[in-house]
Order: C-alpha cells, then sequence, then structure tokens
C-alpha cells in the first residue's frame, strides 16, 4: 500500500537485515549471511525499526514487505 510519493526511507544494508529477519534469521545467522558484527546487524535492525514506525523487526519487515519495499 504504497502512498504517492512515499518513498524507501530504507538503505540497503538496513533492507538486507531487515528482509532476512523477516525470513525468522536470528541476529547471529544475519550477521553471519551478511559478514557483518552481530552488533550492526542490531544497529540496522534498529534503525529501520525506527525509520517504519514499527513496534519490532518483523512489524518492520512486515511493513516494508506491504509498501514494496524489500
Amino acid at each position: 500500500i504504497m502512498a504517492v510519493g512515499e518513498s524507501d526511507p530504507l538503505n540497503d544494508k538496513e533492507r538486507k537485515a531487515l528482509k532476512l529477519a523477516g525470513e525468522g534469521r536470528s541476529t547471529s545467522e544475519i550477521a553471519a549471511t551478511l559478514f557483518i558484527a552481530e552488533g550492526t546487524v542490531r544497529n540496522y535492525l534498529s534503525e529501520a525499526i525506527s525509520k517504519l514506525h514499527a513496534t519490532n523487526r518483523i512489524d518492520a519487515a512486515r511493513i516494508a514487505q506491504q509498501k514494496g519495499w524489500l
């Protein structure tokens, strides 16, 4: 449900982490997949959750999916 002129607020790294989180991957699995530290994964997910005004990573992934950003 993409509003007219509503642009994707996520950057590429946040999008990748969120997509994996939406698939049910753990923080450590996401870190291993993207070759980054777990703390970095948490930062990316935290930023994505904040930007999408979501309650958690799954909620953020659902919102981004609905808007066609994942």
